[in-house]
């Protein structure tokens, strides 16, 4: 069910068809660049702001908190008041808030302008698809995806490499400010060439008290793991602690109770989307503490500029965009079973290899083999994650169960880069010496592997082979 539509269903061959897929990805590229973008900005914002370890944390988890808590919200706004209404707010919200994040004084000015990031990116990134899903004709809507889907994995493939270059040759608030005449362009071309739409048969209140509950689970355990790599039995990180998880039980309960829940409970009772979900969770986990630590160890103790660093992880992003309507193909022929038990396997031996980066070998032999390796097991492991987790949904909560597994990648990687540092025993300004913080980067690179692989583990457990063909 697409909804119903204020205009006529668009065709892909058409100029308005056109733009429509120009405006979504430029749109959800905008994202994307910019969070890949920004993870190679964190040495030189560190350098200016004397931030430390926790500060540039929360550089990063402050926009996935709020992206993560309230983007299942933000895809029922777009389905209940109108799918371009919303997408529109959530680009200009997005441009102002890169705005102060460019001119931001400090580092607790550049996290408060990061949650509010957020936010816009929780608006706008479900809206991107949803709008190509409900606005195209039935019979180019697969087209239309498979378009959207290579262009806006450009924006991934080139973010770290721009973002180094951004960096190096002007300023880490280019990154930032660069979003702003993008956005001016998106909402022009999407009020003159975008149709509206919106989901029939809404009923029900909001689930606000839901969206709520998780925004503040995930904003103590974030805030109580971040700051118990200072002192972990300080008051506020002690009751950082206790509201999160209080939080966390009174949303499982508010979902399994009210009648409009924001996650419903039925979509857990299929093993196949649970196991899919389980997987995300540690794989995208492990993704986000590996880019994390990677990024901080050749800028910071290997001495590459941000250009190169960024240019260091263009392997992985290249292989995912070249080849993963190979690897859906080749799971919808042989199930998905193999290649996400083996995908995440082959993933954790590339993470493996990197745990001996430190400057000691040329980057051909220390950095390439893993980096390719990571981009091979990701590859294989990312579509048919997708397309399990859609296949294993009933068809009525296709595009919410979509929302949820997102949600849950980047809650995964909001919790990875809260708890790794703690983890290794890192804080402080550990990131800016050698010795300690490649002691850390070791231990954190084997516990990513090891995430990868239970990733796999759980694959192979609970995924059935014949879960697409029965989709």
């Amino acid at each position: 069910m697409t909804g119903a539509r204020d205009a006529e269903p668009v065709a892909l061959g058409t100029a308005r068809g056109r733009w429509l897929v120009t405006v979504t990805v430029l749109a959800s590229g905008m994202a994307f660049l910019d969070a890949t973008a920004v993870s190679v900005a964190l040495p030189s914002i560190g350098r200016q702001f004397g931030s430390s370890l926790s500060g540039l944390q929360w550089t990063v988890t402050g926009y996935t908190l709020t992206l993560a808590a309230l983007i299942l919200l933000g895809g029922s706004l777009g389905d209940r008041y109108g799918r371009r209404r919303v997408f529109v707010i959530g680009v200009v919200w997005f441009s102002v808030a890169s705005l102060v994040c460019g001119i931001a004084q400090d580092t607790g000015q550049l996290v408060a302008a990061r949650a509010l990031q957020g936010v816009g990116g929780a608006l706008l990134t479900p809206g991107s698809l949803a709008l190509i899903q409900s606005s195209f004709r039935p019979e180019d809507r697969a087209r239309a995806i498979g378009l959207w889907s290579a262009l806006a994995g450009i924006s991934g493939l080139v973010g770290p490499f721009l973002g180094g270059f951004l960096v190096d040759a002007v300023s880490w608030r280019l990154v930032f400010l660069v979003n702003v005449p993008l956005a001016v362009l998106i909402v022009v071309v999407a009020g003159r060439h975008v149709p509206e739409s919106r989901a029939g048969g809404q009923h029900g209140r909001f689930d606000s008290l839901g969206a709520a509950l998780g925004a503040l689970a995930l904003g103590g355990i974030t805030y109580a793991l971040i700051g118990a790599g200072s002192s972990p039995l300080r008051a506020d990180v002690l009751a950082g602690a206790a509201v999160g998880v209080a939080a966390g039980a009174a949303f499982v309960v508010r979902e399994r109770r009210t009648a409009d829940p924001m996650l419903p409970p039925r979509l857990f009772a299929d093993r196949q989307f649970t196991g899919a979900n389980l997987a995300t969770f540690v794989i995208y986990g492990a993704l986000g503490g590996f880019s994390f630590f990677l990024v901080l160890q050749l800028q910071n103790v290997l001495g590459y500029e941000a250009t190169a660093a960024g240019a260091a992880m263009l392997p992985t992003s290249l292989l995912l965009t070249l080849f993963s309507a190979r690897a859906a193909t080749l799971a919808q022929r042989i199930g998905p079973r193999i290649p996400m038990t083996v995908g995440p396997l082959v993933a954790a031996a590339g993470t493996l290899w990197l745990v001996g980066v430190d400057g000691s070998a040329p980057y051909w032999v220390e950095v390439l083999p893993g980096s390719l390796l990571q981009g091979v097991g990701m590859t294989l492991t990312v579509a048919p994650l997708t397309a399990t987790v859609l296949g294993a949904a009933p068809g009525d909560l296709a595009g919410i169960a979509s929302g949820v597994n997102n949600a849950v990648a980047r809650a995964a990687q909001l919790l990875a880069v809260a708890a790794l540092p703690v983890a290794v025993g890192l804080s402080g300004d550990d990131y800016t010496q050698p010795g300690p913080f490649t002691a850390g980067f070791r231990s954190a690179m084997v516990v990513c592997a090891v995430l990868f692989a239970v990733g796999g583990a759980v694959s192979w457990r609970t995924i059935r082979a014949d879960v697409l063909r029965d989709a």
